[in-house]
Parts: C-alpha cells; structure tokens; sequence
C-alpha cells in the first residue's frame, strides 16, 4: 500500500547498466494555491506546444519525485506534471485534516478543475492508483486515461510484509514505532524502504542511496511528517471497508477511461495475484506484468512502462504517429481495438 521516497533507477533496456535519473533537470517546480489547500506541483513540459496533458500521482510516503525516471521518457507525447498529495513531499498538511482516500480524491479534482488541465493522461502508484479510480469514477469528464501502478485496491488476503504499513492506521502506532525507531540512522530507514518497495535494491547505486539519505533527512524534520503517514494509511484501510456504490472495486468498474494495470512480480505490499481481478473490473483494460519489479515499477523499469503507456496512448488514438520511437523504445506490433480486454495472464507483457 506504499510507495516512497526512493532514488530512481533506470532499467537495462534503456541504458547498459542502472544508474541514477536526478530527476531535477528540465523540471520546474510551482506552488498551487487553493482555498484550504496548498499543492506543490512539478512539472516536465512537453518537448511541443500542443501535447495533452498528463498528471501523475504518488502512493503513501511518496512524492512527485517518485515519477523522475518516467516523466522524461513521455515528454514528447505528453505535457507532464506531477503532484505532492497534502501532507506530502512539498505539500503542507490540508487544513481540514482531512487524509482520507475521498479527501486525496478531492484535491486531485481541485486540482485539474482549478488548472483547467482536463482531461489528462492520469498515472498512478499504489494509494494513488486508490485515489485515481475514484477520480475517473466520479469525474469521467477529467480524464483520458488511466495507468496505475501497483494501485492499492482492497484485498480479502493482505500479504504479511504489508501488515506493518497498514498499522499505522491504528491509533498511536505511529507515535509508538516513532519511540521505538528514534535511534535509527536514516541509513536505516532508507535501507528498509528498498528492501520493501524494490524488487531488486541491489540496483541502486551508491549515489542514489546517498540522495535518498538526504531526501528522508528533509522529510523527517516536517512535524506533521508522521501524522500525515498514518492519518493516510488510516484513510486507506477505511476505503477498503466501504461497500456498495462507494467501495474501490465498484468504482473499478465504473469507469470509462481505457486503463492501463502495471503489476510487480515482487511485490511486497500489493499482491502480484490481485492483477487478474483488476483486469477484469475495469472494463478497458490491458495487462503489464513485470515479474522482477516489486512495488515502485515506474522507479524499477521506467523504460517498460513508459512503452506500455505509449502503446496506450498509440491504441487510443493520442499519438500522431502510433509508430513513432523515442530513445529506442516503441510501440509494439501487437494491436487490440481501443477500449478491449488484453487477456494476457500474469507474467506476462503486453
């Protein structure tokens, strides 16, 4: 159910080797002020006037430094920005308070409504991928399309390793593993979060784990840090408890948007198993599955997931030229009519 503030990793297809994507170069950062909000928005322009726009949305823990690696890869068909949820990287905490998946869901709306950015390419990871159904659910008129990443949609069995996550949402567990991690390095911290959230940590290089040491340095000293961690997980798991028109999966099957599903085969915190169900609630739908991702597949394989949702995009009728290459990664030959099923099983790439 999280995602986090983690280096950014490119994946071998679009490099000989992993190495490390800054993330600061070409983007531009800006603050969005709303009546009780305030948003801080990074952007990575279109590389043409005219591109339509895409927003990208983190999970728990994360930021909009967390779409770093993929955001370059689109530039030439979409205009991109990425949003810090409130509470998160370089968002001040809501002044209502409110964390829940409905009151992320809202400003997101707030957000593109306020712009005038819609409807865009919406791209999700993990709670995310939660909020972003229930945008394309309720506002259909705002989006184009759908890709989520790892989304956190409900599950009858939690995976163990996801416990720990979803117990911050319990009253004063935050508080409490604050006590007792107090004397925990952020060498530590950060070590655990990839050991959780990547499927391979060995791919992080020596620079990008210092860059991320000093990423959760600045972030730990935010006060609210903690609070806006476990009102948020504590909003996940009451989502998850909503029946009828308002629950996650009945909201799946309400939207419209064609959509695309990233799954991690190693995933820790978002069970590789739950892919199938989610390809067959929402009802345009395709299927990439990345046995060696875990959690963070836009950070683990950005050049795969950027080829799917071009491949989207292409299906869709958004690229001008549904054959066009960049940086040597294409749409693949295999077509479906725009809105149909991929039927692929798990394990495999669409």
């Amino acid at each position: 159910m999280s995602s986090t503030e983690l280096p950014h990793v490119l994946a071998a297809t679009a490099a000989p080797k992993p190495g490390v994507v800054s993330g600061t170069e070409g983007e531009r950062t800006e603050t969005v002020a709303l009546p009780g909000l305030t948003l801080s928005v990074r952007a990575r322009p279109g590389a043409a006037p005219g591109l339509p726009p895409a927003l990208y949305v983190h999970g728990l823990g994360g930021s909009s430094r967390n779409w770093s690696a993929l955001m370059p890869l689109l530039t030439d068909v979409v205009d991109g920005e990425a949003l810090d949820l409130p509470g998160f990287g370089d968002s001040p905490p809501p002044d209502d308070g409110n964390y829940s998946v409905t009151g992320h869901a809202r400003a997101v709306i707030r957000l593109l409504d306020a712009r005038g950015r819609g409807p865009v390419h919406l791209v999700a990871n993990s709670l995310g991928g939660a909020i972003c159904t229930r945008v394309a659910a309720v506002r259909p008129d705002l989006v184009r399309t759908l890709t989520l990443v790892s989304p956190a949609l409900p599950e009858l069995r939690v995976q163990r390793t996801a416990v720990p996550t979803g117990l911050l949402a319990l009253p004063g567990v935050a508080a409490l593993f604050t006590r007792l991690t107090k004397d925990w390095t952020p060498e530590q911290r950060v070590r655990g979060v990839m050991e959780l959230c990547y499927g391979d940590p060995a791919k992080v290089s020596p620079e990008a784990f210092a860059v991320a040491v000093r990423e959760m340095e600045r972030r730990l000293a935010h006060p609210y840090f903690w609070d806006a961690m476990a009102r948020t997980a504590r909003g996940i798991v009451n989502a998850y408890t909503l029946g009828g028109q308002h629950g996650l999966w009945r909201q799946a099957e309400r939207v419209l948007a064609p959509t695309l599903l990233v799954y991690g085969g190693r995933d820790q915190l978002v069970s590789y198993r739950m892919a199938r169900r989610a390809a067959a609630a929402f009802r345009a739908s395709r299927l990439l599955t990345l046995p060696e991702a875990g959690h963070v597949a836009m950070m683990e394989e950005p050049a795969a997931v950027a080829a799917a949702i071009r491949e989207l995009l292409a299906d869709t009728g958004e690229l001008s030229d549904p054959h066009e290459v960049r940086d040597g990664v294409g749409v693949t030959d295999d077509r479906r009519e725009p809105g149909t099923k991929d039927r692929r099983e798990p394990g495999t790439r669409s």
